[in-house]
């Protein structure tokens, strides 16, 4: 995440203070604080209900807030004072659902946000942005016979057209289906690299956030519970709450050493120190398992994922679950395995 410099020429793209917002009588966003950089990709991260559509709705003008202050592009457009309205803050929007314009095509879809004057630039920059999107042999198609993804590239491209400070995607591949989500997740972060438009995506989708991301926002129940990097934020999660809902893991009593910890999985390394009780995270790649049969712990089950095996053992003296991601031939189940952890782990102090 940015950390501006007020004296630095160059702003952050959005840069919430403090923010505040209500449904009602109810607050759903509680106080929150974050920098987009510009040309960045920020993912907000989080599960269904924790404020995350409500917060874009506001960085975009189209829901008040209660307190703090929202700048886009180093203007202010929402505090205590003023709200600059939705159409003047620079601000491209993708929903979920396309939401296009039924009686246009798809090439007036994508020009709607641009100027009327000057006609010869106009259809450029929608020819323009159309190729990047990968819709350009669709200008005169109307939106009803196209394709959910073809209508979200649109919705794409339309977002694009005006040259915004900031696009702001809200879960926008949750209707596709597995593989078109993922060329589409390509498509989309091409596009915005190839702009250089910072861009905040909405998503509850733990891979997605992790593969497009620049920086990573993880909300939980309307408040930030970690901003940074999706390496820093899935390999130094600072509280449990975030090691279990950033890619998979399991939380085991430990014992801080220093340098490393001790738990059940035996004698593991931390980053940083560690001291007295606690937790250590550890991810499913990091356990190896020995199979030989006098191991301390029993397979319960092997799934075949694909790419990779996943196996789920159990303690067997303290009935401690434990998940391991291997490639290759996996232990049998009912079988004894012995493991042990590889790098270093993050460990919680209680």
């Amino acid at each position: 995440m940015s950390h501006q410099n007020p004296r630095t020429a160059t702003p952050d793209a959005v840069r919430l203070d403090e923010v505040s917002v209500s449904h009602g009588r109810r607050t759903v966003v509680h106080a929150v604080s974050l920098a987009v950089r510009p040309g960045a990709i920020t993912a907000l991260l989080g599960p269904s209900g924790c404020g995350k559509t409500t917060l874009l709705r506001a960085i975009a003008g189209l829901h008040p807030i209660d307190s703090g202050s929202v700048t886009i592009g180093g203007e202010v457009v929402a505090n205590g004072r003023r709200s600059v309205p939705a159409e003047r803050r620079g601000v491209g929007l993708m929903p979920q659902e396309g939401a296009l314009f039924p009686h246009l095509d798809v090439g007036a879809n994508i020009a709607f946000g641009l100027p009327r004057a000057g006609r010869h630039a106009r259809t450029a920059r929608v020819t323009e942005v159309a190729e990047l999107a990968g819709v350009a042999h669709l200008l005169h198609a109307r939106p009803q016979h196209l394709s959910g993804g073809q209508q979200q590239r649109v919705a794409l491209a339309r977002a694009l057209a005006p040259r915004p400070r900031v696009v702001l995607l809200d879960e926008p591949f949750a209707a596709l289906d597995a593989g078109l989500r993922s060329s589409l997740r390509d498509v989309v972060t091409l596009a915005l690299r190839a702009q250089r438009t910072a861009a905040i995506v909405v998503t509850h989708d733990q891979a997605e956030a992790l593969s497009i991301a620049d920086d990573i926002v993880v909300l939980l129940d309307g408040a930030v519970a970690q901003a940074g990097s999706p390496q820093e934020v899935y390999s130094r999660p600072q509280s449990g709450h975030v090691a279990q809902f950033v890619g998979e893991g399991v939380l085991l009593d430990a014992v801080g050493n220093g340098a490393t910890a001790t738990c059940v999985l035996g004698e593991v390394a931390v980053h940083g120190h560690s001291a007295g009780r606690g937790l250590v995270v550890v991810r499913p790649e990091q356990v190896v398992a020995t199979a030989d049969g006098t191991g301390a712990f029993a397979v319960d089950r092997v799934t075949f994922t694909g790419p990779d095996t996943m196996a789920t053992m159990r303690h067997n003296d303290t009935g401690v679950v434990v998940r391991t991601r291997m490639s290759g031939s996996a232990p049998a189940v009912g079988g004894r395995v012995g493991l042990r952890v590889t790098g270093s782990v993050m460990f919680l102090a209680d």
